[in-house]
């Protein structure tokens, strides 16, 4: 029983050791929201350069990179409301990356849009 949880153990500890510490899981949103108001109170775009997360403040600038491509993105909603993913990229920013699914990417925050 004891070698059994010790397996166990060990096997978790290769997973999560294996996963990158930056690595996020990203999903695309478009059409059945385009032209609706997001939570920023803006209208939706799905051709924009957008994502909805579920923390960062609205305005914050990341760029999310999947394989060798990568998009910058500004936070204008919030979401994803689905377990496991972190960011949900608009139409357009999901397809400069290559990214119309769900796939892992690496987010990294750049700082606040300067808005007047």
């Amino acid at each position: 029983m004891a070698k059994k949880i010790v397996v166990a153990a060990l096997l978790m500890a290769l997973v999560v050791w294996s996963t990158p510490a930056n690595s996020s899981v990203a999903s695309w949103y478009g059409p059945g929201f385009h032209g609706r108001l997001t939570a920023n109170g803006e209208r939706f775009n799905q051709w924009a350069l957008t994502a909805a997360h579920k923390t960062l403040p609205f305005g914050t600038l990341v760029r999310v990179t999947h394989g060798r491509k990568s998009v910058v993105v500004r936070i204008n909603d919030r979401g994803p409301f689905i377990k496991g993913r972190t960011i949900d990229l608009s139409r357009g920013a999901a397809t400069k990356i290559g990214c119309l699914g769900v796939c892992s990417v690496k987010i990294e925050v750049l700082g606040k849009k300067w808005r007047p």
